[in-house]
């Protein structure tokens, strides 16, 4: 029988926590190039006030700072990890595509 090392076992614990994050990266790098395909700019920016409808969840004045382009957005990225959060601790299935996401939000 062959004992496994502390440093083994520290290797291979970290490697499956790197795994679980690098699950969230992709889906929701997935959930981006879907909604770009979708969308020219940010589904949740107002265009007539320039807010920005998930800023304004959590401030009274949601100013959009990037003018409606959630590519690389902090908020808009901050909301979709959420999404993956919330989805994953109440164990339903992710959404495939950014349309569908709606769908499993409400």
């Amino acid at each position: 029988m062959s004992r496994v090392t502390e440093d083994e076992l520290k290797k291979a614990l970290s490697t499956t926590v790197i795994e679980k994050k690098d699950a969230k990266k992709r889906w929701v790098e997935r959930m981006l190039k879907s909604a770009k395909s979708y969308h020219k700019i940010c589904p949740y920016f107002d265009k007539r006030l320039g807010n920005c409808f998930l800023r304004q969840l959590s401030e009274k004045k949601g100013r959009c700072e990037r003018e409606g382009k959630f590519d690389g957005c902090p908020v808009f990225m901050g909301f979709l990890e959420g999404t993956y959060d919330k989805l994953v601790s109440e164990g339903k299935n992710l959404p495939i595509d950014f349309m569908d996401l709606s769908l499993h939000i409400y």
